[in-house]
């Protein structure tokens, strides 16, 4: 029997979910497609230029995992550029972590709420509904917030 699978944790999704060779019309292109959590494994470990054990722990999976993700993730986008094909996002199994920072317009008070809690109606604080979502420099934002703020997804690939 195998070991069960394991959630993988995210502090960014893709802001594109498509890359593809110039003057190639799409559909005329082969995909590959490179999961969440493998676009993850990329943009810590190549981007951030973190060591696979830092970058595990950020994704609460083990340093094999990681390096097992992060391998498949290289041959996948070798294949693509090599080859021709065009490169999509998507699927994975995978959950959002950090947290959001929103602002009250009406008394400029400024709180937290993690991803995947809902969006907030009301200030905690004087209850008006004139509230919006801080930039990702705001508070204690985290690295999470880096790529256009999206809600947190589990999503399972076949």
């Amino acid at each position: 029997m195998s070991r069960p699978f394991k959630c993988r944790h995210i502090g960014c999704e893709p802001g594109i979910n498509c890359f593809k060779p110039r003057g190639i019309p799409l559909a005329e292109l082969q995909e590959v497609v490179l999961t969440v959590d493998e676009f993850e494994a990329i943009r810590l470990a190549d981007l951030e230029g973190l060591y696979q054990e830092e970058a595990a722990k950020k994704m609460k999976i083990s340093r094999q995992t990681f390096g097992n993700i992060i391998s498949s993730a290289h041959g996948k986008i070798a294949d693509a550029i090599i080859n021709g094909k065009a490169i999509k996002i998507e699927g994975g199994f995978y959950t959002r972590t950090g947290m959001r920072t929103f602002i009250c317009e009406e008394c400029s008070h400024d709180w937290e709420l993690g991803y995947g809690t809902g969006r907030p109606r009301k200030c905690p604080k004087c209850k008006s509904s004139t509230i919006h979502r801080a930039a990702p420099d705001k508070g204690s934002a985290t690295a999470g917030d880096c790529c256009h703020g999206k809600k947190q997804r589990k999503r399972r690939s076949e």
